[in-house]
């Protein structure tokens, strides 16, 4: 599926909203509005990707505002330097928008990934391309949260997708997902149990994912990670990932 939009955050963010897809899209002005019931409160964030003059920009705000009050959620956000127009950030904070959160979107070469990540050790790999309940339930002991909308959201992918899970002994023990659309594979759903923490379970599921996505043509990886997720930022930099751009959110309720 061509990108959407000019740029390379741009489209990496489209393909995002593709593997994490919300339950309602819509999309007024290239901006893109989702609604996204019991899964995480990011998947539901606006993506203004169009409109560039502050009347055009005023025009998809209280479209977006609308359509969030339709659904009784707060209107939330994505922030990109460089992909949305701006005149918007001052709009937003302008309308009572607070800012809220600092996340890191990476890129690594899928090359690099599979040089750096572990291979063999105490840690088995299972990798399938689909989903099942094992995998799930790995996912799910971690995050915690609304299981049954987390299921459906991982249900509704389209693109073709491989589940990862390490094993210690005959156990699962970690678990990632990832998405592969025309040469990048997205990485998702990174959860570790408590007690293999510390032990490479993650590098060893990026290992796994970055073999897959070479075998399906997919020479880029990318991934998102909150800044102050410093444990994770050090794994994914250890196995070749770098920020392309950082981002926020603005909220209001």
């Amino acid at each position: 599926m061509a990108e959407e939009t000019t740029g390379l955050e741009a489209g990496l963010q489209e393909r995002v909203a593709r593997a994490v897809p919300a339950e309602h899209t819509e999309r007024f002005g290239g901006w893109w509005l989702r609604h996204a019931p019991g899964c995480s409160w990011w998947v539901a964030s606006v993506l203004p990707h169009g409109g560039t003059s502050p009347a055009e920009l005023e025009e998809r705000i209280e479209a977006a505002e609308a359509y969030c009050a339709a659904r009784g959620v707060p209107t939330l956000v994505q922030m990109t330097p460089g992909v949305f127009a701006e005149p918007l950030d001052r709009l937003l904070e302008a309308r009572g928008y607070e800012r809220q959160a600092s996340v890191s979107f990476q890129i690594a070469q899928t090359a690099d990934v599979l040089a750096r990540a572990p291979r063999g050790g105490a840690l088995q790999v299972r990798l399938e391309e689909r989903l099942t309940r094992e995998w799930f339930d790995v996912l799910q002991s971690v995050v915690g949260g609304d299981a049954e909308a987390r299921w459906k959201l991982v249900q509704r992918v389209e693109e073709r997708a491989a589940y990862a899970s390490v094993l210690l002994g005959d156990e699962p023990v970690g678990v990632g997902r990832a998405v592969v659309e025309t040469g990048w594979a997205g990485i998702y759903n990174m959860a570790t149990l408590p007690a293999a923490r510390g032990k490479g379970a993650a590098s060893t599921v990026l290992g796994a994912l970055a073999d897959w996505a070479a075998v399906n043509d997919a020479e880029r990886m990318y991934l998102q990670v909150e800044h102050e997720n410093e444990g994770a930022a050090r794994i994914y930099e250890r196995v070749g990932f770098s920020e392309l751009t950082p981002f926020y959110f603005r909220v209001r309720a």
